[in-house]
């Protein structure tokens, strides 16, 4: 099967009726391609457990590959990149999410995987504090750790002014979209999009001709939140998109700063709110946002002595290959590539991870990054 019939069949996965990003990783667990799942017969659909007949009729309907056939044509005539779930460069943080998307449509040149990547978000309405505070910090931030890939939504207001501080800085920067690649949304952003495409790009898990309709842009922000390090909000009123992206950050155990602001300022009440209620730390300044994530100058350059490994008594098979790859990172290591060095699902990691930390082995350190004791 040639790659273009490959990606035929996973934009058809995206293509069906009531089959959600859940449903179609379940899917996968059972069959692992999508070409094996639209190869089976309705009776073989129906046995799969939790899978409706109207789910069934779905999947055979011929409505399916109409749909994908016409975006495959898009995809290829606009020089498209698609990354599908089980893809090696698929964002690793992402799909450590249940509910990622499983197949995302890109435009740029960026690696959507760098070693670090900073998501900023915020209100619509900016304020002149906001928009300082965005040039101001990747301004700094970009000195102190060159390359970071800054995220946003490409909305007015914080989003905006986050991917022009970051082509401003020379930092690549990517826009996730609430629509499809065929259009930029809002149109008065399309300069900046078409900059972005030559440092960073755009991102999407939505077919072309898809409005950006107001759910789009809440399903938008779990792809903001679960690709990042990190979760900035800048402004924000008591309500709006940037606290949905700060509550899925949580819901994904990524860290969420906030910036302060007056007791009087509106645009600062979701702010002040989310750090009253300890579900973003309060962001003093980029040198304590830099400590807080163990990516300031002192901890890079601090080493350790590793422990050496016939210190650790009955240690299971997966607690070995744990202690054998932080051996090699003695200033710690982000969870994702533990995991992948490791060769152990990060859902299973968490479990052996705190059971390691209950006996002492090792530490947990700011940005979901580990280290041995």
């Amino acid at each position: 099967m040639t790659s273009e019939e490959q990606l035929l069949y996973q934009i058809a996965l995206t293509q069906i009726n009531g089959v959600g990003d859940i449903t179609a990783r379940n899917l996968l667990l059972h069959f692992s391609t999508p070409e094996a799942i639209f190869s089976l017969s309705q009776k073989e659909l129906i046995a799969i457990p939790g899978i409706a007949h109207k789910t069934v009729d779905e999947i055979k309907n011929p409505e399916v590959f109409e749909r994908a056939k016409k975006e495959l044509d898009f995809v290829l005539r606009n020089g498209i990149e698609t990354f599908f779930v089980n893809d090696s460069d698929y964002p690793h943080r992402l799909r450590e999410c249940s509910d990622a998307p499983i197949l995302l449509y890109y435009k740029g040149n960026t690696d959507l995987n760098k070693t670090k990547i900073v998501s900023i978000v915020g209100t619509r309405n900016a304020s002149p504090y906001g928009n300082q505070f965005c040039d101001n910090f990747i301004s700094e931030l970009s000195a102190a750790v060159p390359d970071v890939l800054i995220v946003s939504g490409l909305a007015y207001g914080i989003d905006i002014n986050a991917h022009r501080a970051a082509l401003k800085y020379n930092q690549p920067t990517i826009g996730v979209l609430a629509h499809g690649l065929d259009r930029i949304y809002p149109y008065a952003h399309r300069q900046t999009a078409k900059e972005m495409l030559l440092a960073g790009g755009l991102l999407t898990e939505f077919r072309s001709g898809t409005e950006p309709d107001r759910f789009n842009f809440v399903r938008r922000n779990r792809i903001v939140a679960g690709m990042a390090d990190a979760v900035i909000v800048v402004e924000s009123a008591n309500k709006g998109g940037s606290l949905i992206t700060a509550e899925i950050a949580n819901s994904y155990c990524i860290d969420v700063f906030a910036v302060p602001g007056k007791m009087t300022d509106a645009h600062s009440s979701g702010c002040n709110k989310l750090i009253a209620n300890h579900k973003a730390d309060l962001l003093l300044s980029t040198q304590y946002f830099l400590e807080q994530m163990n990516w300031d100058e002192a901890s890079q350059k601090k080493k350790k002595v590793p422990r050496q490994q016939q210190l650790f008594m009955d240690l299971s098979s997966e607690e070995q290959k744990i202690v054998n790859t932080l051996q090699n990172y003695p200033e710690g290591i982000h969870i994702d590539l533990l995991a992948r060095e490791a060769e152990i699902q990060v859902y299973q990691m968490f479990s052996i991870l705190l059971e390691m930390e209950m006996k002492n082995l090792i530490k947990n350190l700011p940005g979901n990054m580990y280290s041995l004791s």
